[in-house]
């Protein structure tokens, strides 16, 4: 993660001072709080990721570096984790920024592609990443490089499914 990805994630803009950014990391912490938002649970792991890195810099202003290209990624990242928790054995796992599908993909395949995935032939993996993420490099790494490089965790569907 660098400076701009976390700032984008806490929807900051321009120049930042401590101030506020622990303002704007309350203000997501109230609207992605897991009893609020159904994605709440991830959205919470990646907000607290996004504020330990910035926080971690120990500088007393931080400023967006693309500030032209910035946005509020957080609010995409939860239409689309909101959507994939519907769908029914779909399995979900952060990666850093990135968002990898796996499951019963095949049966929610056009959904998954509306929400701005993509498929990743050689990993048989659905994606979903932030716009300054677009890669020009086609080397190829392994799941396990990218697990090892910017951790994991794999979203516990709260889907029942019904037996008969």
């Amino acid at each position: 993660m660098n400076i701009n990805q976390a700032l984008n994630i806490l929807d900051l803009k321009g120049t930042v001072t401590k101030d506020q950014l622990s303002k704007a990391y309350k203000k997501m912490a109230v609207k992605y709080h897991p009893d609020r938002n159904p994605a709440g649970v991830e959205m919470m792991k990646i907000i607290n990721s996004a504020y330990e890195f910035l926080k971690g810099l120990n500088l007393e202003e931080i400023k967006h570096t693309d500030e032209k290209n910035a946005y509020d990624y957080s609010a995409d990242l939860e239409v689309v984790i909101s959507e994939i928790l519907k769908m029914q054995g779909v399995e979900i796992e952060i990666c850093g920024n990135w968002i990898w599908l796996s499951g019963n993909t095949k049966e929610y395949k056009d959904q998954i592609k509306s929400l701005g995935c993509f498929w990743a032939s050689q990993k048989k993996k659905w994606y979903y990443r932030p716009a300054e993420h677009k890669s020009f490099n086609r080397g190829s790494w392994t799941m396990e490089t990218i697990r090892a490089k910017y951790g994991s965790s794999k979203v516990k569907s709260k889907n029942l499914e019904l037996t008969a």
